[in-house]
């Protein structure tokens, strides 16, 4: 029996051979049922209630690909503490003919699934509320319940029997003089984008050391985040002012205002930094501008909830200096955020907006796909092709070698029961088999997957295409999806100073292949759903507009 051994350990403060423990453990219990362990898949430090854990989804693929009989693990709270997803990994494994065996409950079944993920449901709700319990207490004797907010310093004490006192703050005189500045400037007119790029040309780190942004300064008016808005300046402690929770659909932690009755407080005098009259002053401006008819508007409106991309490169655009990304400045310049927000970006090279358009749009009906670089890439995709092909022929003889086995194996069990040979195990021994070969039979029905059927004359398709989608941008009734799909062609845009020209900006385009050869062969997707991808369909073409061009090395 092959078997794939599953390990995890969900805390920082846990030691790294927690995971090397779980897995002698479970090493010994392989042995003693001489199986063969042939994948070891591990998450380090990752909450068991998520499935987005690199380990776990490893040993999903591996399993669909039917790279083992038997899923080890030392409990079943190490694959997962969330019931949806216990019964979800249960009916895939199933599905693919593997048992799930822990060392604690021993093989899975249903009632482990219902019980146990119950059980580890309930777990993780109790450790909640005790958690936010205690943080609650610890408020109310004016300690921290969070992180080290900017200005202060965590101090760490012990009490009589030698336990950490957590959740004690202390000022620190150099951030504290940086928060004043800040306040003072904004109470004088400056904005925050100002007082950030002030503070990174003076060196002065920010919170977590790194760059200080606007948003920073001024933070969130509902959520009372940001320096601005931080209470705690003023002597006054906020707890609970979010509920984190994890979407069903994604395991990603979403946060979500509290009612403000919900909210704690405490009064902490000794950690005041911002006097009153400042804060009210600064507060006062904070309001007029929320209450001016632009932010009503923009408010009221909730475009970012519905906006769809009115500009060819919009989120398309990087910086060549930092990496970043570009944005408008004025009517239609670009620059670089970093450079325009924080100061933190050499880049200071400005391009217009139409003018950048017009080159792209030029490099995407002349430069890219060219007919030799179309040459090179069905070559490349003829070959990537055929590898898959013969990988894919080899494992199906694999499988076929396997069920021939199988189906002997069964056959010399039926012949012992006819003999009138039974007992529990031969019969498991029959089940086990006929679930093997009913899952080799499933994946055997599935025919390979044929290619895409590249034209010839794939460049000229191409360009006549996009040609054609060029002249539909003129066209407002059908303008959106035109422009929809040539940004589909673009994977990014990258501007950077020019070398030769002092005023210059060299721009670098790469494009998107698999959707420029989809576009010219009128698909409506690059390749089937379910099909393997091939790694030569994966290429991205880049091209310096105006310059050259030239096939990037594969983008996995």
């Amino acid at each position: 029996m092959r078997v794939a051994i599953y390990a995890r350990f969900s805390s920082e403060n846990q030691r790294d051979a927690s995971i090397d423990d779980q897995i002698r453990v479970c090493r010994a219990r392989a042995e003693r049922e001489q199986w063969q362990v042939v994948e070891i898949f591990t998450d380090y430090a990752i909450s068991g209630s998520t499935t987005l854990r690199p380990g776990f989804q490893g040993l999903l693929a591996a399993a669909r690909a039917g790279a083992f009989n038997v899923a080890l693990a030392e409990s079943l709270d190490r694959l997962s503490r969330d019931q949806e997803h216990v019964a979800g990994l249960f009916k895939q494994l199933g599905f693919n003919g593997i048992k799930l065996v822990t060392l604690a409950e021993g093989e899975i079944n249903e009632l482990h699934v219902g019980l146990k993920g119950t059980m580890n449901a309930l777990f993780l709700k109790d450790l909640a509320a005790k958690t936010h319990r205690g943080l609650e207490g610890r408020i109310q004797e004016g300690r921290s319940a969070g992180g080290r907010c900017y200005g202060y310093d965590v101090v760490k004490e012990l009490d009589p029997r030698g336990e950490p006192i957590r959740g004690g703050r202390a000022i620190n005189s150099a951030e504290a003089e940086v928060v004043q500045r800040i306040f003072r400037a904004f109470a004088a007119g400056h904005s925050p984008r100002a007082i950030a790029k002030t503070l990174n040309a003076g060196q002065i780190p920010g919170p977590n050391g790194g760059a200080w942004r606007d948003t920073t300064i001024r933070g969130h008016a509902e959520r009372g985040t940001g320096i601005l808005r931080n209470r705690l300046y003023i002597g006054e402690m906020i707890w609970n002012r979010l509920s984190f929770i994890k979407d069903p659909s994604t395991g990603k932690r979403i946060s979500r205002p509290n009612d403000k009755s919900e909210l704690r407080t405490a009064d902490v005098p000794e950690l005041r930094i911002v006097s009153q009259d400042l804060w009210d002053q600064v507060k006062d401006r904070l309001d007029g501008i929320r209450a001016s008819e632009r932010c009503t508007k923009v408010r009221a409106s909730q475009f970012w909830k519905h906006r769809r991309a009115r500009h060819l490169l919009t989120g398309k655009l990087s910086c060549g200096c930092c990496g970043g990304p570009i944005v408008q400045n004025g009517k239609d310049y670009l620059v670089c955020s970093a450079s325009r927000n924080q100061g933190t970006c050499d880049n200071r090279r400005s391009i217009r907006r139409p003018v950048l358009d017009n080159l792209i749009l030029d490099a995407l009906r002349h430069q890219l796909m060219q007919p030799d670089v179309v040459k090179e890439f069905i070559a490349a995709y003829v070959a990537e092709f055929n590898s898959l092909q013969q990988t894919l022929q080899q494992e199906r003889q694999r499988r076929e070698r396997d069920q021939a086995q199988i189906t002997r194996k069964l056959d010399q069990l039926i012949d012992a029961v006819s003999e009138g040979f039974r007992s529990a195990d031969l019969q498991q021994r029959l089940d086990d088999l006929s679930s093997r070969k009913d899952e080799l039979k499933r994946q055997l029905d599935k025919p390979l997957q044929s290619p895409p059927r590249l034209h010839p004359n794939l460049a000229d398709h191409y360009r006549a295409k996009v040609d054609q989608l060029h002249l539909a941008l003129a066209n407002e009734s059908i303008r959106p999806e035109a422009l929809e799909e040539i940004r589909s062609l673009i994977e990014r845009v990258v501007l950077s100073p020019s070398a030769e020209d002092p005023e210059g900006v060299e721009i670098e385009l790469v494009g998107d292949i698999a959707n420029m050869v989809h576009v010219a062969c009128e698909r409506k997707k690059a390749a089937p759903d379910g099909a393997a991808v091939l790694d030569a369909y994966r290429r991205s073409i880049k091209v310096v507009a105006g310059a050259r061009f030239e096939l990037t090395a594969f983008r996995l």
